[in-house]
């Protein structure tokens, strides 16, 4: 994101209120490229989640070695069934949270786009390079 204030000659005042719309727009373009990790993240898990799910319905062992933490258990296939399950729903709810959070930030910085550009027109780049 890039700036040009009266230095460079346009005459456009910055005010305080524009500066904290620039400040605004920067930390949601922050938390925004933040959330994408998260969600790329939250994705995979899923997805290895999903295969352990469909690995387990091939095993044929009752006792499943299982990781928790750094440590791997023998648990009973029911256990870990209930467990892998568990896991994914927490995933999938913590991904759709993520989602609608970065729908809402989508959203946000459109309006203070439409705010900024405005006011500024070329004197303003609040576009990805």
């Amino acid at each position: 994101m890039q700036q040009q204030g009266s230095s460079s000659g346009s005459g456009m005042e910055v005010t305080w209120e524009d500066q904290q719309n620039i400040n605004k727009f920067s930390r949601f373009n922050n938390r925004f490229h933040e959330l994408e990790d998260d969600i790329k993240f939250s994705k995979e898990k899923c997805e290895n989640l999903e295969d352990a799910g469909n690995e387990l319905i091939l095993a044929d062992e009752e006792m499943i070695r299982f990781q928790i933490g750094e440590v791997f258990a023998h648990l009973p296939r029911d256990e870990v069934e209930t467990r892998i399950e568990d896991m994914k729903e927490a995933t999938c709810k913590s991904l759709e949270k993520l989602e609608q959070e970065k729908q809402s930030i989508v959203s946000q910085m459109a309006e203070l786009k439409k705010v900024l550009y405005a006011k500024f027109k070329d004197s303003i780049n609040l576009e990805e390079e």
